[in-house]
C-alpha cells in the first residue's frame, strides 16, 4: 500500500509540475510579447517563447495521462490538459497569421485557466 501512494504522490507531483511550467511559460510569452514592442529581439524571444510553452503544454499532457492512466483515477486532467493542447494550437496558429485581436485575449484566457489548473493541484 505504502509503495502504491507514494507512486500515487510521484505522478501528481509531476502533474504539478508540468502545469506549473506550463503556467510560467503562458506568462513568459506575455512578458515577450511586451518586448516585441520595445526591443528589437522581442519577435525572437516571443517565437522561441511559443515553442517552449507548446513543449510545456505537451508535457501537461503526457503527465495527466500518467496520473490518469496507471492508477485509474479521473480522466478530467486529460481532457483539460487537452483541452489547453487544442488552446496553444490554435494560439499558434493566430500567432503565424498575426492576428493579434483573437490572439491576445486568448493568451489572457489560457494564463487565467492555466492558473485555474495550477489552485486545484
Amino acid at each position: 500500500m505504502a509503495t502504491q501512494a507514494t507512486a500515487q504522490q510521484h505522478r501528481f507531483s509531476f502533474l504539478q509540475i508540468a502545469i506549473t511550467l506550463q503556467t510560467l511559460t503562458i506568462f513568459l510569452q506575455a512578458v515577450s510579447a511586451g518586448l516585441l514592442l520595445t526591443s528589437s529581439y522581442g519577435e525572437t524571444l516571443h517565437g522561441v517563447g511559443a515553442r517552449v510553452m507548446y513543449g510545456a503544454t505537451m508535457l501537461y499532457v503526457l503527465a495527466a495521462v500518467l496520473a490518469w492512466k496507471p492508477g485509474g483515477g479521473s480522466p478530467r486532467p486529460v481532457r483539460h490538459a487537452s483541452g489547453f493542447l487544442v488552446l496553444a494550437s490554435v494560439q499558434v496558429v493566430l500567432g503565424i497569421a498575426h492576428i493579434p485581436a483573437v490572439h491576445l485575449p486568448l493568451g489572457v484566457l489560457m494564463f487565467g485557466l492555466s492558473v485555474l489548473a495550477l489552485a486545484r493541484r
